[in-house]
């Protein structure tokens, strides 16, 4: 299984999977121009992608999928209340290939499936994933809104995650969001902070073979800031990668 973070942040969020013959794109929040020209860079045709799978109706990671269902022929997998939202918001055009699924569905993609987990996030009906291929089990857990029941029970299961680490509290405090702003990212319904992220890899006894920490703020955090954070509550034996908000960035192979 290999896992390539095409971009991640407020700024746009697409993720490559590929997995025992089955080639995933997870959210669509970059241009179709530059999720196609990152994966050429690997030697990747966007238009052998087997599904675009939206995990929630947010604009950074939903915008494009209508370019990418239109323009390179991907079926679009989206829960019938997120893609409600998501036309609403983004304006996402004519559809002809909307494959529907409802939170918490197992969708069969041959010798590899993706478990859709709902999460507390605050948009229409939000979900995480948990590719499993070859024995191996990835997630692709952001935008949780807080750290729910049952979310350390499957990191535990994995072999491999990108987890979100968005916020370093002390930096949001003092920033120049407004009040309500950053009431609603600490928020339940907001994201998990680099502490929180910490803390539940730091809380999985041995089994992740990797993780990368990804959607970063722009404003309330730094790459250096959140592996810092990380590896003062976690030992150094876990392989730590970090998701880019401008480049591609290659995670490890499972």
């Amino acid at each position: 299984m290999l896992a390539i973070s095409l971009q991640s942040g407020s700024n746009g969020n697409c993720i490559y999977v590929e997995a025992d013959g089955a080639r995933l794109l997870l959210d669509a929040g970059i241009s179709g121009v530059q999720a196609k020209r990152r994966l050429a860079d690997f030697g990747r045709d966007i238009r052998r992608c087997d599904a675009l799978i939206i995990s929630h109706d947010h604009r950074d990671h939903v915008r494009a999928a209508g370019i990418y269902q239109r323009k390179y022929g991907l079926p679009v997998y989206i829960t019938h209340p997120t893609l409600a939202e998501a036309d609403a918001r983004c304006g996402l055009g004519k559809l002809s290939d909307v494959r529907h699924f409802a939170a918490g569905d197992v969708l069969d993609f041959g010798a590899a499936v993706v478990e859709t987990i709902p999460t507390p996030h605050d948009g229409a009906d939000g979900v995480g994933f948990v590719i499993r291929a070859g024995g191996a089990r990835l997630g692709v857990l952001t935008d949780l809104g807080h750290p729910f029941e049952g979310l350390a029970r499957t990191i535990a299961s994995l072999d491999a995650v990108i987890l979100e680490s968005n916020y370093d509290p002390d930096m949001l405090e003092a920033g120049p969001y407004p009040a309500f702003l950053k009431a609603r990212i600490r928020g339940p319904g907001g994201h998990l902070s680099n502490v929180e992220a910490a803390e539940l890899l730091a809380s999985v006894e041995g089994k992740l073979q990797w993780a990368c920490l990804a959607h970063l703020s722009e404003h309330n955090n730094t790459p250096e800031l959140a592996l810092q954070t990380h590896r003062g509550i976690l030992d150094d034996s876990l392989p730590l990668y970090v998701a880019s908000r401008h480049k591609p960035v290659v995670l490890g192979v499972l």
